[in-house]
């Protein structure tokens, strides 16, 4: 168990109930540096503002460049 004003050990607790996936005790420290890097990321994505006349791409295509030597 978490402490009890553990809000991100709570939810990875929670996760891993639902998700019916094992998680030790000496993985959670990895687990939860990797979320906070994750809810960073996604606060960093969150935060863009777009301005409201964007369309978004009917198709993506992955760039041929790639494959070029």
């Amino acid at each position: 168990m978490t402490a009890p004003d553990d809000p991100l050990g709570d939810f990875i607790d929670a996760g891993a109930r639902l998700l019916g996936l094992p998680v030790e005790s000496a993985w959670k420290p990895g687990v939860r540096a990797n979320l906070e890097v994750t809810l960073r990321l996604a606060a960093l994505f969150s935060a863009f503002d777009l301005p409201d006349t964007i369309e978004p791409a009917p198709v993506y295509r992955a760039s041929d460049d790639a494959a070029r030597p």
